[in-house]
């Protein structure tokens, strides 16, 4: 698990969010940020940690006595915690985005490309928690290939302020096997994420009806 000092000053959870915003977070960096720094007891990281497991078990109804058995977790921190939550739960608005955390419901996204003809490579942005932000057809290729540059691909990531995106494409030919165009073409995605600090968390080949990620 790593500790807040080890993480670079500019991808640090209170950077990250004044340089791309809240929504660039995950749920973890979050708490990290609302949390601030750790005690003698034990890191920010592990605070965050065991706090987010009482978030994930009782959600936003999560009390002030389960937060107070987060070692570390003092009643200030707790309160803003609570207050938060309250805000969040008071002005949330119907009609969110769906939220996308694995490959069936990446797919489910994807049923308008399925039968295409041509390879369309689509690209799906995603906040910190993995809601969808929007879905992009980047390029669209002939019947059986579909060239596409990372720049195309994180251009509209950046402006979205995307914490995370998926990539798909489809194969007309029905055939979920990842090409070597595929698979170069991911490699060099997956380098250039690297760079700009937003992680690839999945890669997509549909057919009619069916899909794999390419690994």
């Amino acid at each position: 698990m790593k500790r807040i000092k080890d993480i670079d000053k500019l991808d640090r959870p209170r950077e990250k969010l004044a340089k791309k915003g809240a929504s660039a977070l995950a749920d973890l960096e979050l708490l990290q940020a609302l949390i601030g720094s750790g005690t003698k007891h034990a890191d920010v990281t592990k605070i965050a940690k065991d706090a987010l497991k009482l978030l994930q078990e009782h959600g936003p109804d999560v009390t002030r006595e389960q937060l107070q058995s987060v070692t570390g977790l003092g009643n200030a921190k707790i309160t803003e915690i609570l207050a938060s939550l309250e805000l969040s739960k008071r002005y949330l608005v119907d009609g969110e985005q769906p939220v996308i955390d694995s490959s069936e419901k990446a797919a489910e996204q994807l049923v308008d490309i399925r039968g295409k003809k041509q390879e369309h490579f689509v690209v799906m942005t995603l906040d910190g928690a993995h809601r969808l932000i929007e879905k992009r057809t980047i390029t669209i290729g002939t019947l059986t290939s579909n060239l596409v540059h990372p720049r195309e691909v994180f251009a509209d990531a950046i402006t979205d302020r995307a914490a995370f995106i998926i990539c798909a494409h489809n194969h007309p030919s029905g055939n979920l096997t990842p090409s070597k165009a595929d698979r170069e073409i991911h490699q060099r995605l997956t380098k250039a994420s690297t760079i700009v600090g937003i992680d690839i968390i999945d890669h997509l080949i549909v057919a009619r009806d069916s899909h794999a990620s390419i690994d």
